[in-house]
């Protein structure tokens, strides 16, 4: 699926990641600082609290004073400056958020396939706008093969799940390809109005799915085809 759009907002929200890891970075450093602040100003205030003790002159009162204050002011200087380094490392993880978002639905944009197809028809062309759960391709799974037959009541009543079978295909009369059966339909598939006497019963009809062994499959997979008519 086309993806320019969401490329060119993966890139902004990924300028984003790194604006709030530069401020973050920055953050960080304020706090540094703002503790080497505080330290020394804890410092000269231990200093003048000792000068204020053995000198009750007012100069010293005045610089013990100066000096709380500075303290103070230094440490609601480190809450603020720890405070931003918690907005700086929330704006980030909300900007790597919205990145890995984009990221994903880039992802979710491209068609993948877990087992092994094969590609029948594109259904749509380059360019065109498809609604949700619109259809691009017809696939057929390579590994998932089977032949559907149909039984009589008497037969199908005897048929058990797992049953060995042999494949015969038109096109390869002389070849068998060995298959298990797979499903044995709950209900008939043919089913007269009025189901009295025996012969009509015999005219009921159950589906059977025959599937060919996958690690069979696998070591074919260029062969294989859809729509072979055949026996089983």
């Amino acid at each position: 699926m086309d993806t320019k759009f969401m490329a060119a907002q993966l890139r902004q929200a990924k300028a984003k990641v790194e604006q709030a890891r530069h401020e973050s970075a920055y953050a960080t450093a304020v706090v540094t600082r703002r503790k080497s602040e505080l330290d020394i100003a804890q410092k000269d205030y231990r200093c003048s609290r000792g000068v204020f003790r053995s000198d009750k002159e007012a100069v010293a009162l005045k610089q013990l004073d100066h000096d709380q204050a500075t303290v103070a002011t230094a440490t609601a200087m480190l809450a603020e400056a720890e405070a931003k380094v918690l907005e700086a490392e929330a704006a980030m993880d909300a900007a790597t958020a919205a990145a890995e978002t984009i990221a994903a639905d880039i992802d979710d944009s491209i068609l993948k396939s877990t087992v092994k197809k094969r590609i029948l028809y594109r259904l749509a062309e380059p360019g065109e706008v498809l609604s949700a759960g619109g259809k691009v391709l017809t696939v057929l799974e390579l590994t998932d093969v089977y032949m559907t037959i149909f039984l009589p009541t008497r037969l199908a009543g005897r048929v058990r799940i797992g049953a060995e079978t042999r494949l015969v295909f038109d096109t390869l009369p002389d070849m068998t390809v060995p298959a298990k059966v797979s499903f044995v339909t709950p209900e008939a598939q043919f089913n007269p109005k009025e189901v009295e006497t025996r012969t009509e019963r015999e005219k009921l009809m159950f589906r059977i799915k025959v599937k060919i062994d996958p690690e069979l499959l696998l070591q074919h997979l260029a062969e294989v085809k859809t729509g072979v008519p055949g026996v089983a």
